[in-house]
């Protein structure tokens, strides 16, 4: 195996976070090997499997100066010349941007005016690592490459856990709930710092794309703000009433089509007859109550007439009353004894 004598990463991926020199197993380095660390990383020194260090920018010579317990570790018999195996993990310090984050399932959220609803959320985070021996440790462990994508699904679980607590505690309606999206990412960023820290990764920015609910809730809500938009339901009825008679008499049929334009207006005529029932149903009941008022029946052969009528129109009966020739008492029309004497009406 070849001793190395320059240690570097210079060939960095775009996704990757922590990159092992070498990347198979570990390498041949010696007292006086060059590591070049550049300005975006930070290199963490492995020997027999423990963190001797972790180097900042710059090119940095390995001896015993830089790194004290190496010399206790490989010992000195050939006056420092003698190659040691070890590896160098290096981290990428730049913020890894446009990571994205959503519910595969829909939450559950209690809304207070719509009750339990079912809600989607989504955006996106940019993080970054803080603390390069803990992310190393706890995280990467000895693979030779170790990438964000590797990590996006367990960091997800993570925010959609603290994101769906956040959520309960938020007592509003979905309605009024996209115009606090900043001040609940706010919140998400500040409770999501302490688990993310914990694998030495520092959450730089958290945005919140949407929360939507599922396309049946969409419906009810469209629904509900529909009827809002109607208003008067008795002055919307009678608009589409007249509408729905327009288009039933302009619908079917073609020019010079007669058979057609039959159709069209025995249709328009039918529709307009039950829209027209429809309305008078519609009407207000004060109105209706009015009507039937005015109206009365007549007593002899049941036709309906006017209330202030004093004849019948239809068969003449006298709709005055008939006084009783014993008493003079004053009786209804067509009444056969008298109700104060009690003698029969001739």
């Amino acid at each position: 195996m070849a001793i190395i004598d320059v240690i570097e990463n210079p060939n960095e991926a775009s996704n990757e976070l922590v990159h092992r020199e070498p990347e198979d197993s570990s390498g041949e380095f010696r007292l006086g090997s060059q590591l070049v660390v550049r300005e975006s990383q930070r290199a963490v020194f492995f020997r027999d499997g423990k963190a001797l260090d972790v180097f900042g920018p710059g090119r940095h010579t390995l001896s015993t100066n830089n790194i004290p317990l190496l010399g206790a570790l490989i010992g000195l018999p050939f006056g420092g010349d003698s190659p040691f195996k070890s590896e160098v993990f290096f981290v990428s310090m730049r913020e890894f941007t446009d990571m994205k984050w959503g519910s595969a399932q829909p939450l559950v959220y209690r809304d207070t005016e719509l009750g339990m609803v079912r809600l989607r959320a989504f955006g996106t985070y940019s993080i970054r690592v803080s603390d390069p021996q803990l992310l190393v440790n706890q995280v990467v462990g000895t693979r030779g490459s170790y990438s964000t994508g590797e990590i996006d699904d367990f960091l997800r679980s993570i925010i959609l856990n603290q994101f769906n607590d956040l959520l309960g505690d938020v007592h509003t309606s979905i309605l009024d709930l996209q115009g606090m999206t900043k001040e609940v990412a706010d919140a998400s960023r500040a409770t999501l710092a302490e688990p993310f820290s914990r694998y030495g990764l520092e959450l730089t920015s958290f945005q919140i794309s949407a929360i939507t609910p599922p396309e049946d809730v969409m419906e009810r809500i469209d629904e509900r703000s529909g009827m809002a938009a109607i208003g008067n339901l008795n002055d919307y009825t009678k608009f589409k009433t007249a509408e729905a008679i327009g288009d039933a008499a302009n619908n079917p049929g073609g020019a010079g089509d007669l058979t057609g334009a039959g159709v069209g207006m025995g249709a328009g005529l039918g529709m307009g007859q039950a829209m027209v029932g429809a309305m008078r149903d519609a009407q207000n009941p004060a109105e209706r109550s009015q009507q039937a008022a005015s109206t009365i029946a007549c007593p002899s052969c049941g036709a309906t007439i006017p209330a202030d009528s004093k004849f019948c129109p239809e068969c003449g009966t006298n709709l005055t009353g008939v006084k009783c020739a014993n008493c003079y008492a004053m009786n209804q029309p067509g009444a056969k004894f008298c109700n104060s004497c009690g003698q029969a009406m001739a």
